[in-house]
């Protein structure tokens, strides 16, 4: 079945909603929705917030890992160098992986050290 959404914890709200708001511009996410009594915001690509961020410093977790769905190449590269132009360390330059037939991913740590992924498949696993 697939994911309606993930929620994410953040130490710094704005920080890390500007962040992702450049880093995952590539890929079609904008803001969809910001709940300010609630410290969380929700970014969206089709449509519906299926990434959340929420600030709480106490949740935050390490060692997290994200990927993202990208459309193609140039959408993985582009990920990649809006996220490290937004203040994300770079942790795995785009290029080839062996995760499977035709993998292409990028990797940048956010402003949290979560360990976020743009990749493309050119065939679904089997």
């Amino acid at each position: 079945m697939p994911l309606d959404h993930i929620l994410i914890y953040v130490k710094n709200l704005a920080a890390s909603e500007k962040f992702y708001l450049e880093a995952l511009a590539p890929i079609g996410y904008k803001l969809y929705l910001r709940l300010d009594e609630m410290k969380r915001v929700g970014l969206a690509a089709h449509g519906v917030a299926d990434f959340w961020l929420a600030e709480d410093a106490s949740k935050v977790s390490a060692g997290a890992h994200y990927a993202f769905r990208g459309q193609d190449k140039s959408a993985v590269d582009a990920f990649h160098s809006a996220a490290v132009k937004a203040g994300g360390e770079d942790n795995g330059k785009p290029g080839p992986r062996a995760y499977g037939p035709g993998y292409y991913g990028a990797f940048v740590k956010d402003p949290d050290g979560h360990n976020v992924e743009v990749a493309i498949r050119d065939a679904p696993p089997t």
